[in-house]
Parts: structure tokens; sequence; C-alpha cells
């Protein structure tokens, strides 16, 4: 449990993450009063590794073996020729795109972040995989006109909710997909309604919220604010902003996280 970075009971990433949410008190005090925000590099390298080794483990032991095969056409997709290029969009630590790229062995996977340490990271996480030639991490604008069409996957995993400008993201990701191409989000599964004082994940989500993703999507300006607790409503008016012609809330089962489709 405390040193299997695979183990899905793995708890470390916790203890780092309260070091370094501790760090940035005084700079989140200051956002709250102001308010502004608290830029992501200000949690560090402990806050860069926390998030990283936090979802190792879920993306290692479920992306590639539940999660995606609960999704048949995406699935077979991945799984036949022509090889699929899949795009994960603010890859992190590279985690995902390295799990998706074990899964399918066809398949290759560019992930992209503004981030230079997380991406700087990723190469790291991606040495002695097995699957680097498969799976590049790129420093860019997932936005890039020169992008557009190029996948059959287009995927972002518990980031959404940190972006300064969401709808922004969700029309390059839509841009991003082929013709036969899918996108899938997973965020938070937080409670459709407030409902005083909440569940014990919607209370943990809120503390992230508080000393974390907000700051962090109050950093950039104009910003929407989401922050951690993103209902699914909210997730919706986003996709129909960016231009999606619909959601699908996809019927994948975790107790913390919640996957959508989005459509057209």
């Amino acid at each position: 449990m405390l040193v299997d970075r695979d183990s899905l009971a793995h708890v470390t990433p916790m203890a780092r993450f309260g070091i370094s949410f501790a760090s940035v008190l005084p700079a989140v005090e200051e956002a709250f009063r102001t308010g502004g925000g608290v830029p992501w590099e200000d949690y560090g390298e402990l806050g860069r590794d926390a998030q990283g080794d936090a979802n190792r483990p879920l993306f290692a032991n479920l992306l590639g073996s539940e999660w995606l095969p609960a999704i048949a056409d995406v699935h077979e997709r991945l799984l036949a020729d022509p090889p699929a290029r899949v795009a994960d969009v603010a890859c992190g630590a590279g985690w995902s795109s390295i799990a998706i790229a074990r899964a399918y062995p066809k398949v290759t996977v560019d992930g992209y972040d503004l981030d230079e340490a997380s991406v700087e990271l990723a190469r790291g996480n991606l040495a002695g995989t097995g699957v680097e030639d498969r799976v590049a991490f790129h420093l860019r604008d997932a936005g890039d006109p020169e992008l557009a069409g190029s996948y059959q996957l287009v995927t972002v995993f518990e980031a959404i909710h940190d972006m300064s400008r969401p709808v922004e993201v969700l029309r390059a990701l839509r841009g991003l997909a082929a013709d036969d191409g899918a996108v899938v989000v997973m965020d938070e599964r937080v409670a459709d309604v407030f409902t005083a004082p909440g569940d014990e994940v919607e209370r943990l989500m809120y503390t992230y919220s508080v000393l974390c993703c907000l700051p962090v999507g109050l950093a950039d300006t104009p910003s929407a604010g989401t922050g951690t607790v993103m209902r699914t409503d909210t997730l919706l008016r986003y996709a129909a902003e960016a231009g999606f012609a619909d959601v699908e809330v996809l019927p994948i089962e975790h107790e913390v996280f919640r996957f959508y489709r989005l459509v057209g």
C-alpha cells in the first residue's frame, strides 16, 4: 500500500498533496481575498508528483481493462486496423497515455499539456515502459489548427474543472476528433444537486477545490471559475457552448469519477 505505486490502495500521494497545499496557503488566502488565483506551477514538484501518482494506479489498473472497454465501439476501434490515433489532452504526468498504449498494442498516443514541467515528467515516466515507440508527449496547444481531425479518440482525464476557459478547451477537443472520432471526458463524480452537508465525496472535492483547483482555474483571466465540484449540468452546458450536439453520461461505475461522451 505504501510502496506499490500501481496499487489501488496506494495512499502516499495524499501526504505529498498535503505538503504542497500547505506551501501555497498564504497565496491561496490572498487569492480568495482579492479574487485572483494561484498558478499550478506554484504547487511545485510535490504537487505534480502527487497528482500523477494519485491517478497512476487508476489508469494502470482500470483505464484499459474496464473503463475504455465499457465503450464498445471505441474499444473495438482501438483494437482495429488501420491503427487508431489517440490525443490525450492535459496529460499531466502521462500515465493515462501510457496505460492506453499498453492496453491497445496498435494505437499511437499523443499527450498534450501546456505545463512544461509536467511534459518533462511524462517523458521521464515513459522511459522503460515498452511503449516509447507509440507514445509521445508534446508541450503544445491541442487547439492548434494543424492537428484538426487527426484522432479517432480524444480524451481529457480529470482536468476540465481546472481549466480557466473550459468551453474553448472542449471546442478544441471537438476539432481534434476525426469524422469517426470519439471524445471522452472523465471528471469528478459529485452529486447533480447540492444538498447540505454533502456526501463524503463531495466534501472531499470541495476541499480540493478550495485549496487547489479553484485557485488554479482563477490564475488566468477570463475564467469560468469552475472548481473541482463540477456537476453534470455544468459539463453539459460547457459542451453545448463548445458546439457539441449531445453529451452521454457513460454507464461506467466509479465512486469518484464520472465519464462523459461528447457527441457531434
